[in-house]
């Protein structure tokens, strides 16, 4: 087991209802599993707990049958996270910046340049290494957020839409390397508003909505499952509601 969260509940201050409740989820090793759900569902607060950025009012996470609370240091060094936000100094190259993170995971000397080689080889990014970041168009950024994510080798991946408002060729180059690392077996937990890259690359997806998982299992057998659903983004929509989540 890979990733073994159980019974996860976060209250934010201020507020009555918890933004996540009783949450579990497992991953196994190579396995890609969709965390799906609308704007406040409780997506992000998820990531921020099993990754160790929050703190939970109770429940448990295991990272390769380390638990991330009581030996955080040594669960983390199989974590690698792709947020939201570009996690990146704008004003250095993404060679730079692949440098500087590498040396905080204790990664130097030739290992830490193969590394780099490696991992924007693998996003197209080799020949725009010296480039700074802020030059980047919205989805070699994205691209290279990916690439500082896997730099020092995780066992499992965190990724919070990590295709978001770029062009269709940056996303399905990240898709396609998404597949390929799930094959080399990473472990990795997905959100997105996107739908249809959940049913290509997810064997599992987990709805949520209002810090519960609602519903799990694959997309074809969820989709199958409820009638008068065709693919999965009716199903979401039976499921959750079509009010706007502003």
């Amino acid at each position: 087991m890979i990733l073994l969260a159980d019974g996860l509940t976060k209250t934010y201050p201020g507020s009555r209802a918890p933004a996540l409740s009783d949450f579990s989820l497992s991953l196994e090793s190579g396995e890609i599993v969709g965390l799906l759900g609308p704007n406040g569902a409780g997506k992000t607060t998820a990531i921020s707990l099993m990754t160790g950025l929050l703190a939970p009012d109770s429940g448990s996470v295991h990272i390769c049958g380390t638990d991330l609370f009581k030996r955080s240091r040594q669960a983390r060094q199989w974590i690698g996270l792709v947020p939201q936000h570009i996690a990146l100094y704008p004003n250095l190259t993404a060679a730079e910046n692949l440098a500087y993170l590498g040396r905080m995971y204790h990664l130097g000397g030739r290992v830490l340049k193969e590394r780099i080689d490696v991992c924007l080889e693998m996003v197209g990014l080799s020949n725009n290494a010296r480039i700074r970041i802020a030059a980047y168009s919205g989805g070699m950024k994205r691209r290279a957020n990916l690439a500082a994510a896997l730099l020092h080798e995780p066992k499992m991946l965190f990724l919070d839409e990590p295709t978001i408002g770029i062009d269709p060729q940056s996303r399905n180059m990240i898709l396609d390397r998404l597949f390929d690392l799930g094959r080399s077996g990473i472990s990795m937990l997905y959100t997105t508003h996107y739908m249809e890259e959940a049913e290509k690359i997810c064997s599992r997806v987990a709805i949520i909505d209002e810090g519960r998982i609602i519903s799990q299992g694959s997309p074809e057998d969820l989709v199958n499952g409820h009638p008068g659903c065709d693919h999965l983004g009716a199903l979401f929509l039976q499921l959750t509601g079509k009010e706007l989540r502003d």
